[in-house]
């Protein structure tokens, strides 16, 4: 489900290359980056310079960034709006004493890439990112599925506010949608017990886009910012393991790669949603 050479989802969904089943959002081969990074100098903040931040890997959905921060949290009260970015910028580690990566103004679609600030401080604000920071190959299959890092606050702008959260829950086999006091509830197909739906963590929508070569010419894919947690590529393909969230014929029980399968009024219904919306995966 991937535009024109982009890839997309792991878990579902592919970008690009060559045409493959439905259940499959793909992307560039993802392999895991060497740990690189700039310290911080000493002193008040010096920004990189545009080489320095293009020198440092780039933090996309199918790449594996060790120096990001592992999110996982179910809160989204803090989520209320998105953001844009002015230019190509650096992502910090933990303690924002170090550049590990960068994020890319457009993304894989020439859009503008869009993030999801958790919270401010001052110069700094934390951010969701779309990238992994393990594979689960290399944590027993408990790798983060969802990944967070510092940027400066003046290379955000502002985006669209964010008035509605989405709430998926594997066990019953719902996707929610919650816009104050109202909650539209649907019935959704969830991964299987080998390929599950990662659980008890927060990402966002980040792109949505039509792939006929995926079998979506009508609607489009929703590719969110989490990844499996549980299988390095759910499919079997080289989508870096995301999880999308799309239309399907068969759209209940436990039947995808870690995919959220939606009705054709499912997925109507969450593409009216603003890109940034934040995505809630509960037990």
């Amino acid at each position: 489900m991937a535009a024109v050479a982009a890839v997309v989802v792991g878990t579902c969904i592919t970008v690009a290359v060559a045409a493959r089943p439905t259940e499959q959002f793909s992307a560039p081969t993802a392999s895991p980056s060497t740990a690189v990074s700039i310290p911080v100098r000493p002193g008040p903040f010096r920004a990189l310079t545009a080489d320095q931040v293009a020198s440092l890997p780039e933090a996309r959905y199918d790449a594996v960034i060790p120096g990001l921060i592992r999110y996982a949290s179910t809160n989204t009260t803090a989520l209320t709006r998105s953001a844009t970015l002015t230019k190509d910028v650096a992502l910090y580690g933990a303690a924002q004493k170090s550049a590990v990566a960068h994020l890319s103004a457009t993304n894989f679609l020439g859009d503008p890439t869009t993030v999801v600030p958790v919270r401010t401080d001052g110069a700094w604000t934390l951010v969701l990112t779309p990238a992994r920071q393990q594979l689960p190959s290399s944590t027993n299959g408990d790798a983060a599925a969802q990944t967070a890092a510092w940027v400066r606050t003046d290379a955000l702008t502002a985006g669209e506010a964010l008035p509605s959260r989405v709430v998926v829950s594997v066990s019953e086999q719902t996707l929610s949608i919650v816009t104050g006091k109202d909650v539209a509830t649907y019935q959704v197909g969830v991964g299987t017990k080998t390929t599950p739906t990662p659980t008890g963590v927060t990402g966002y929508l980040q792109a949505r886009y039509l792939d006929p070569k995926q079998g979506q010419s009508v609607h489009p894919i929703e590719l969110t910012s989490l990844h499996s947690a549980a299988k390095d590529e759910p499919f079997g393909g080289s989508d870096g393991g995301l999880i999308g969230v799309h239309f399907n014929t068969t759209s209940s029980g436990a039947v995808s790669h870690g995919c959220i399968r939606l009705t054709a009024e499912a997925i109507t219904a969450v593409n009216r949603l603003p890109l940034g919306t934040p995505i809630t995966i509960t037990k």
